[in-house]
């Protein structure tokens, strides 16, 4: 182990020095991979699209380079998997005043949870027809929500189309006179039960256009046509064989926004634009590329073990492309020793040195390798095994995981995260660290498994917590569970793992977003009846927050 540590030292050392004088190859790879990932040709890398083509074509192309052997689907590099999409809307979809149709989005649209159908209605001031189209005016609902925090929009939407059905109307719509805004919009990965007949909403300026000031006779006709979504992302892996017993992991997810479509920016700018991402995480698939290549050289192999390269893709949307793996993996489970997940590793403080290893507590032979009083970096550790990223999906599976990463910024998840703001010397020292721990670990058995308390997925504006994770990659109606936290409400209620929340007391709950805006509705102490399907059965427990 001594000499390990003096051979590290003499190669950072020498490092320096070449750093120095700018010959530094390490550096140079590093900055290639972060800016040709974070250019705007590869448009964001957003999962499923042209620009993850590119990209995962290029790591495929550097991990042949280092002699890594493909691990992906049926002898390739890739291994694909499905992204559920949501809904989306058809060509067929319009909303016609006589011959005028109106502009989708602009004008109008149908609600997320709108049934599809085809509706036609004939207004005449002299004719009597059946009244089969509804008009409702949200303005005394908006007028009531700007007094009432507990106002339900969904739920006051939902009884008026019942209501209306229940009385022989075939389609309403909706539309808002009021100048409060309603914050209705089409919302694909909306889970919400299916209306009984077709609902959609008109902005007031076409409403009032075509409606209020045009009395004249016309033919209205709506049809709503959505169908379900798919899109698919594509892991890149590859192998280094030593023929031994077990395998370590390493992984860092490639893909990013794209322009925002999938509404995980925070730029708040009207235009679209390019979100590059080349902190997140073209940074730790930079290093990702150059950690394969040192595994391999020859001089330096360390042969105890195999490696494992996993680049992801999906994680953006709910770590989907490490879920995928682990429920289809190219090696055995429970032969991988430990996984090592770099995830934003591009800005380094040059002062502080300051950066964050979670999966800390999932081993014990962690606080004998990393050293948290390590003279360059100042180490913030975190016990945890789970986190919003890939190394999350293999704690799952009971293995030993390590996740590093150098902290958020204002670039964050905006178009602004550019490779000129990264610190190379910074990803570069990060690498070495890393190399030590392989190194380490290399002369040791396989390391033993803890399981640890459940980390905040980020920053929580929540009074109360259930204590579980939801599977973010689950696409039917409620929330998944994927883990359940020792000593909270759910698991003192009996909630298990792979139980299906439907309800929260009397608020339904059709998505990750439903759930939570139900757990703003109560506060500490209180207690409700949680219904969840657990297999086929559905099933109420007693939870007290």
């Amino acid at each position: 182990m001594k000499n390990i540590f003096i051979v590290f030292v003499l190669f950072y050392q020498t490092s320096v020095a070449q750093n120095s004088k700018g010959t530094d190859p390490l550096i140079k790879g590093i900055k290639e991979n972060v800016e040709y990932l974070a250019s705007d040709k590869l448009e964001g890398r957003r999962t499923g699209t042209a620009g993850e083509k590119l990209a995962y074509e290029y790591i495929e192309k550097q991990f042949k380079k280092a002699g890594l052997k493909p691990a992906g689907d049926n002898g390739t590099y890739i291994q694909s998997f499905e992204v559920n999409d949501g809904k989306k809307l058809t060509p067929a979809t319009l909303f016609g005043i006589n011959n005028t149709h109106l502009k989708l989005y602009e004008d109008w649209f149908p609600l997320s949870y709108s049934k599809n159908g085809s509706f036609e209605y004939t207004y005449s001031k002299t004719a009597k027809y059946k009244v089969t189209l509804l008009q409702v005016d949200l303005a005394a609902a908006m007028q009531e929500s700007k007094t009432n925090p507990h106002f339900d929009l969904d739920g006051y939407l939902h009884t008026a189309i019942s209501e209306a059905a229940k009385d022989g109307i075939e389609a309403v719509v909706f539309y808002n006179s009021s100048t409060i805004d309603d914050g209705l919009q089409y919302d694909a990965k909306d889970k919400q039960e299916i209306s009984v007949i077709p609902a959609v909403y008109i902005k007031y300026p076409a409403y009032k256009k075509y409606f209020e000031e045009n009395t004249d006779d016309k033919t209205i006709k709506i049809v709503v046509a959505s169908q379900l979504s798919k899109r698919t992302g594509h892991n890149v892996v590859g192998y280094i064989n030593n023929n031994a017993p077990s395998t370590i992991v390493l992984g860092a997810h490639y893909d990013h926004l794209g322009y925002g479509e999938d509404h995980n920016s925070l730029y708040t700018g009207h235009t679209p634009m390019i979100h590059n991402g080349a902190d997140d995480n073209a940074s730790g698939t930079a290093a990702l590329i150059e950690l394969a290549k040192w595994a391999n050289d020859k001089n330096v192999r360390y042969k105890n073990y195999n490696y494992l390269f996993i680049a992801f893709s999906g994680e953006e949307l709910g770590l989907y492309g490490s879920k995928y793996f682990t429920e289809n993996p190219t090696v055995d489970l429970k032969k991988i020793n430990y996984m090592i997940n770099m995830d934003m590793l591009g800005r380094l403080n040059d002062s502080t040195h300051s950066i964050t290893i979670g999966g800390y507590g999932t081993s014990p032979a962690w606080e004998e390798i990393i050293d948290v009083k390590n003279t360059f970096f100042k180490i913030k550790v975190d016990s945890s095994g789970s986190g919003p990223s890939d190394h999350t999906s293999f704690y799952r599976k009971d293995i030993p995981v390590l996740f590093f990463f150098t902290g958020t910024h204002s670039d964050y998840h905006k178009p602004s995260d550019d490779a000129d703001k990264i610190n190379y010397k910074g990803i570069r020292s990060i690498i070495t660290y890393i190399q030590k721990i392989i190194a380490s670990t290399d002369a040791k058995s396989k390391l033993t498994f803890t399981k640890t308390r459940e980390a905040n997925m980020g920053k929580s504006s929540f009074k109360v917590s259930m204590g579980i994770m939801p599977d973010y990659t689950f696409s039917g109606e409620g929330v998944l569970v994927d883990g359940v936290s020792e000593n909270r409400p759910a698991e003192k209620a009996g909630v298990k793992t792979g139980d299906i929340i439907l309800q929260l007391g009397e608020h339904k709950v059709s998505d990750v977003q439903t759930y939570m805006q139900a757990l703003n509705k109560f506060n500490k102490g209180e207690s409700t009846k949680v219904k969840l399907l657990r297999g086929k059965e559905e099933i109420f427990v007693d939870l007290t927050f």
